[in-house]
């Protein structure tokens, strides 16, 4: 997965390095099939599922309201709503758990991990957890940089763990629509409409999560964090550096007005650069930028149009190869080497950038990440072309992970697996929330601040393993003591939430036709020429005829069947 492309995971989401390696969630999770669906036949293939069948699935809501955030979650259009921002954690942490959770029952597991991975032989935190919980997760994770490589051979080989976490982005890669019948345990019959209240914490994740995990009408996904205001990023800025140049963003509104910054900010003697790659693997940020959709839309006639078809995508390219041939973009963007985007972001070789949410957490202040010790990162607020349309941004799935349990699993397997992870769903503020995610005080964390902060211990300890199994709804809160950085991204979210837009096919499973998935490459491949000027423009809309002849327009007829069968989103 590239590094790059961390949008559309929750903010915060982990300790040790996740986001650094997310990928974007795209408006409409897509398996493979094992046949071709593009026959005029108005069906979806596996996965697909009609909005009223999908309602039947989800497990009721059930808010938990025990712990009062300091910032409240703003409520914004089209089901956005802000996560709530807790600036130190309660004194008396609640209870939202109560009696036996596990029945001693031991349960194999595969996660991924972004960071390093913890030795398991003597951790007092996967101990204490386990002991909590009063059953045993044999956590195993793996290296998150090739879990989608890991996956396929545990697949093929029919030795598939008894729980197991999988980003929505190797849905495709794994022919996920076709395995949750043969391999992953049907949930409908424990947590569908009131039967989930058996299990507050889960039926406290709001239902836009657990959308995107069912399947033909059947849940099977566990969402792993799990948040109604998920999008595709932010474009980031110095504000320390552009504080000492002098240099405001106040008023801002248009792609114009951040292209002005370029030649303001530029010092390539100096080793400085205004931008990095502000386009995004496959044009996934720019598209915010230029109000283009980053998979289908819909056009002025009604007809079905992708992303390539639209005229925001060629006027967001002429607008970067600009910033490109003006010399305003670092050297090592233009080059597609973005491994090392974040150090030159962190060491003020670049000053505006592209990057998920995620990264806005106050940790790459710490002491030895940024060169510059009043480091200060801020997001733009969000532009639209021409600074005269409202800017819009689009809203990602309610949860872009999920685990499943495995099919082998007994009745009283799956109510204990279950329990689990209401136990590890339980939500920010309560002394479970605590439990699972830093252990026992004073041998992996300690308080500061009045917020748990890990010890060298915890440090060794502690990573993101329960969470990928389950977790509550996301919350902003401050990391190490940044409490600014929490109250920062709290307010951008807060107003990102009132422009929110859902993407065509919003939360819904698509199986996508297997014989099409390579056809995008190389029209992204051409997107890169042309916007780093290495060919014309004239390169990109012949690379987009092609694609449409190869399966594109064969495509544009598939999802017409399901936006006729199915609707258009949940």
């Amino acid at each position: 997965m590239p590094p790059e492309a961390s949008p559309s995971l929750p903010h915060g989401l982990s300790r040790r390095g996740l986001l650094s390696a997310a990928a974007v969630a795209v408006g409409a999770t897509v398996a493979s099939p094992l046949l071709s669906a593009c026959s005029g036949k108005k069906s979806g293939g596996p996965g697909t599922t009609s909005k009223s069948d999908v309602d039947r699935a989800l497990p009721a809501y059930l808010a938990n309201n025990s712990v009062n955030a300091d910032v409240p979650s703003v409520t914004g259009v089209n089901g956005a709503i802000s996560d709530p921002c807790f600036l130190s954690y309660p004194t008396s942490p609640v209870t939202t758990v109560s009696g036996l959770v596990g029945s001693g029952g031991s349960y194999t597991t595969m996660t991924p991990l972004w960071g390093a991975i913890p030795a398991s032989s003597g951790n007092a935190y996967y101990a204490t957890v386990n002991k909590a919980i009063g059953a045993t997760l044999k956590l195993q994770p793996s290296d998150g940089n090739t879990y989608g490589d890991a996956l396929p051979p545990v697949f093929a080989a029919n030795k598939l763990p008894d729980w197991i976490m999988i980003p929505g982005w190797l849905n495709v890669q794994l022919n996920l629509g076709e395995a949750m019948t043969t391999q992953f345990a049907d949930l409908t019959p424990y947590l569908a409409g009131d039967k989930a209240k058996q299990y507050p914490n889960l039926a406290n994740v709001p239902p836009a999560a657990w959308a995107a995990g069912v399947w033909d009408g059947k849940l099977y996904g566990i969402p792993s964090y799990p948040s109604a205001a998920v999008f595709n990023g932010a474009y980031f800025y110095r504000k320390d550096l552009l504080d000492s140049a002098g240099v405001s963003v106040t008023g801002f509104k248009s792609a114009d007005d951040l292209a002005g910054l370029g030649k303001e900010l530029t010092n390539a003697k100096g080793g400085v650069w205004a931008f990095d790659d502000l386009f995004g693997q496959s044009a996934a940020y720019v598209s915010q930028l230029f109000q283009f959709p980053n998979h289908w839309g819909i056009d002025g006639s009604g007809k079905l149009i992708y992303k390539y078809e639209t005229e925001g995508i060629v006027e967001a390219l002429n607008w970067y190869v600009k910033l490109v041939k003006a010399g305003y973009v670092h050297p090592d963007a233009i080059a597609n080497n973005n491994q090392n985007a974040k150090q030159r972001f962190w060491s003020g070789k670049v000053l505006i950038q592209v990057d998920g949410t995620g990264a806005w957490d106050g940790l790459d202040a710490q002491s030895g990440v940024a060169a510059n010790p009043g480091y200060v990162r801020q997001a733009l607020p969000l532009l639209s072309p021409d600074g005269a349309k409202p800017p819009t941004i689009e809203l990602g799935n309610g949860a872009a992970m999920f685990s499943y349990l495995n099919k082998k699993l007994s009745a009283a397997q799956i109510k204990e697996c279950l329990a689990i992870a209401n136990y590890l769903a339980a939500p920010y503020g309560s002394a479970e929330w605590l439990k699972v995610n830093f252990g026992d005080e004073g041998v992996d964390y300690t308080m500061k601040d009045g917020n748990p902060v890990l010890n060298a211990q915890g440090n060794k300890e502690v990573a993101t393993t329960f969470q990928f199994l389950a977790c509550p709804p996301a919350a902003t809160v401050p990391k190490n003591g940044f409490t600014q950085v929490a109250k920062d991204y709290a307010a951008w979210q807060g107003d990102a939430v009132k422009h929110a837009v859902k993407p065509l096919f919003f939360d819904m499973n698509i199986a996508e036709p297997s014989q099409y998935s390579a056809i995008n490459k190389p029209v992204d491949d051409t997107i890169d020429d042309v916007r780093f000027g290495r060919k014309p423009i004239s390169a990109f809309t012949d690379a987009v005829d092609t694609w449409r002849k190869q399966g594109g327009d064969a495509l544009r007829t598939f999802y017409d069947g399901i936006r006729s069968k199915y609707g258009t989103g949940q």
